[in-house]
Order: C-alpha cells, then structure tokens, then sequence
C-alpha cells in the first residue's frame, strides 16, 4: 500500500513551519469543497440538464451558462461559511461580494469557471483564484490589491481532478485527486528549461493583434509546438509542465471595432494576476500589452481587463521587449 500526504496535511505542516495561524487552512477547506462540488455538477450535468444557457449574461456582457450560476453559487456559499473572507470578487458578480467585514481575515478574487464555453463540448474548463491579507498592523481599507500582495492563488483543471497552488515565497505546488477525492501527492512545480516549449494563443485573433506582436509570432512560432485549448487554466496547466508562453495580447485591429480590446479581454484580479502569481513562484513571469509585469499593476476596478503573456521567463522576457520598444 502507498500513503500520500494530502493537501490539507501539507498546508498544516506549512502554516506551522512559518508560525502561522490556522485561518489560512480554513479558507483553503472552503475553496477545496467548492471545487470538490462543482467538478461534481460538471460531472453529472449532462444528465441533470445542467450544460445549457441560463438566460441572462453577467458583467462582463459574456451569455451566462447554468454551470456558471452553479459555480457562482457554490463558491459564494463556501467563502461565506468559512467566516475568513471580508469580501469577495467574481467574473459572476457586479457587486463586490461583502461576507464578514469585520473579523475576516483575507480577500478572495475568483473565477468560478474559467472557460466556460468548453463546458456544452465536456472539455476542460477551470476554477482560479487569487488571495490577499486584510492588513493585521492598522485600519483595513479594503481596497483592491495588486497581484504583488497576494499570498497565495491557485487553479482547478475541471474535470482531470488536478489542482496547482502557489504559495508566497514557498513555489507553485500541484496535487492530484485520489480515488477518496482527496487531493494528495505535492510536487513542485518550476518552469523546465531542456524541453520543446509550446505557445498557446488563439490564433482565429492573430490578425487582430499590434503589428509588433503579429510580426513577432510569423517569426518565430514555427520554433515552438503550438497547443490551444480555450482555457485559460487548462492551457496554463500545460504550459507549467512543458513550458513556453501563453499569450492573450490586446485585440487592436478587429474588423468589427465593437470586438476590439485595446485593454486586453482577461480580468486582471482573477485571471491574469493568479496566473502571474503562479508564473512568479514557478520560477516564470507575466506581462501586459506594455511589457510591464502583471503583479505590480494596482487595480482600479474589480473587473478590470489585462492583456497577458505568462510562462517561461526567457520567452516572456523576450516579448516583453517587443511590448516596449
């Protein structure tokens, strides 16, 4: 028989190797319970007529699925009966989502289902998240933090049963759903340096580009494989395993100007941040459209857009001083 340590078991060992309280494994249940519950609807919605449009679209004027309400749901039900979270922020919420104002201890920005378009196709969709600390020495604010101030994030791959967690100044660790349901196995996880490296962009866009970032793929993408699965989490799964870059440059030149992006399209508080985040503590980096890194740009809107090209340092380094040439 084999044992494993379980994600829970390595969190304990953490929070008490750096004098850390306990909330911090709390939160962590709630956010593990959710994704446990929504791989389970995802599982089963076929069957339980889960898969279709609900009707309405969200923020971001994107058509709302029924699993993304699901998700929605969930999570919010999870953060809030942890007691931790002061507030929350999710791609499926207006609203900042207040929970315990006064005694939480963290702030949570989340995607309850990243790439939810794959969900009709049973293709691998994602729940990303990013955390922050409320400030412990003074009044707490509130106010939205910058990737840099995170302290941990982390995704889901849905349904492959897989989940990556970075931890502040201690790596990007990834875990893999036993047969109990329980995630076990932590391994490191860095950039590798000696394989063929993939870029991973949806090329229908690339047209649409900047001429600089157009010109930079024609000359020099037939050096990589080429890997696009239309989620941000899934797509950076495998790119943390074989490297390279993940690239989702600002839309510029469409030609219906309603669909261009000049921002970029992700959200940077949950997407583009916890990516970066991961890129950081795996030994990689992140970028925007100006070739500046990800973590320090300081949010001025929940739902903020970021171009983004995440991955492989040297590669990310490289365009970056294309952006800002």
């Amino acid at each position: 028989m084999r044992f494993e340590q379980t994600c829970t078991n390595f969190l304990l060992h953490h929070q008490e190797e750096h004098k850390r309280t306990y909330n911090f494994l709390i939160l962590m249940d709630a956010l593990i319970s959710a994704a446990k519950h929504i791989e389970h609807y995802y599982l089963t919605g076929a069957l339980q007529g889960n898969l279709g449009f609900a009707g309405n679209m969200n923020v971001q004027g994107e058509d709302v699925l029924r699993m993304d309400q699901i998700a929605q749901e969930i999570t919010t039900h999870y953060l809030r009966a942890s007691g931790r979270v002061i507030h929350a922020i999710s791609e499926e919420s207006d609203e900042i989502v207040l929970m315990n104002t006064e005694d939480g201890r963290y702030f949570v920005y989340f995607d309850p289902l990243d790439g939810s378009s794959n969900v009709p196709h049973s293709l691998p969709v994602g729940f990303m998240f990013g955390i922050a600390k409320r400030n412990l020495e003074g009044v707490e604010d509130g106010h939205l933090r910058a990737g840099r101030d995170y302290v941990a994030s982390g995704m889901f791959v849905i349904p492959t049963g897989t989940f990556t967690l970075a931890l502040k100044d201690a790596g990007t660790w990834r875990f893999h759903m036993d047969e109990t349901m329980e995630f076990v196995r932590p391994t490191r996880v860095i950039f590798p340096e000696d394989t063929e490296w993939e870029l991973s962009f949806n090329s229908a866009n690339r047209y649409t580009f900047a001429e600089k970032v157009q010109n930079w793929i024609q000359q020099n993408e037939s050096r990589y494989a080429f890997r696009y699965l239309g989620s941000l989490a899934a797509d950076f799964h495998r790119l943390l395993s074989n490297g390279g870059m993940f690239m989702y440059p600002a839309i510029v030149s469409h030609p219906d100007p309603k669909k261009n992006r000049p921002q970029g399209k992700l959200r940077l508080m949950y997407e583009g941040a916890v990516v970066a985040f991961m890129c950081q503590e795996a030994g990689g980096a992140a970028v925007d459209e100006m070739g500046a890194p990800i973590l320090d740009i300081q949010p001025e809107d929940p739902h903020q857009r970021t171009a983004l090209y995440a991955g492989s340092k040297p590669l990310v380094d490289e365009i970056a001083r294309v952006l800002s040439s």
